[in-house]
């Protein structure tokens, strides 16, 4: 059921009273979330500005959790994978366009380290073990991934899934593909900082709040005071 693409699904939702609607969408525990260790590759980064690529199924949730995320600046959704003349929100749909739902996430490595990036996105956004889904969602295009801009992102991506692979902390085996970086396109301004504008909205209710719930139950040291913008 993708009850957020606006198909029958979401229009026979939308005809319920708001009370009904919001009750069947009630927040749940957030799949499989497990807290997961730091990672033991981890070098520090002596800058005080760096950028990560990652996708983690619908990008509206995965924004939410990670700019509530102390150490990071700013944080954009958008596709990665595909080519610019299919960087768009109903091209995505069939799984055709190579593209992920993907977020840019700019911040303090000195605050916050791509290896912690890492933890927060497997422990309580992505589950690493679904190929080409998360959630609801299915198709490439909510693929789990790992786009490591630089030399170290990579050592760092590679190190920690392979650290968690061995650490048994899922029943099955993790999935994740590093890719090459290629272009990020930004999306389109409605999907921008969405679970924050849109916080009754039922999909965000479902799905995306319980994630957000328990970054702060799980990393409550890693908490921004106002989400990054």
């Amino acid at each position: 059921m993708m009850a957020r693409r606006g198909g029958p699904a979401l229009r026979a939702l939308a005809a319920l009273a708001p009370a009904v609607l919001l009750a069947q969408c009630a927040p749940a525990q957030a799949e499989n979330v497990v807290k997961l260790p730091a990672a033991l590759t981890d070098p520090a980064v002596p800058a005080k500005r760096a950028t990560a690529v990652l996708a983690g199924g619908c990008f509206w949730g995965v924004e939410g959790v990670f700019s509530h995320v102390k150490g990071v600046i700013s944080v954009e959704s958008g596709y990665h994978g595909g080519s610019a003349a299919t960087a768009r929100y109903e091209l995505t749909h069939d799984g055709t366009s190579g593209h992920a739902e993907a977020v840019r996430i700019v911040y303090d490595p000195t605050q916050v380290s791509y290896g912690t990036l890492l933890r927060i996105l497997f422990s309580v956004v992505a589950d690493p073990t679904l190929k080409d889904r998360q959630g609801p969602d299915v198709g490439s295009q909510y693929r789990a991934a790992i786009v490591p801009l630089d030399a170290t992102q990579r050592q760092v991506a590679t190190a920690y899934l392979a650290q968690i692979g061995r650490g048994g902390y899922f029943a099955r085996p993790l999935v994740v593909p590093i890719e090459r970086y290629k272009r990020f396109y930004p999306a389109e301004p409605t999907h921008q900082d969405f679970m924050r504008r849109n916080p009754r909205n039922p999909y965000i209710v479902r799905w995306d709040a319980p994630k957000l719930a328990a970054l702060k139950r799980l990393f409550p040291d890693r908490l921004r005071a106002t989400p990054a913008p």
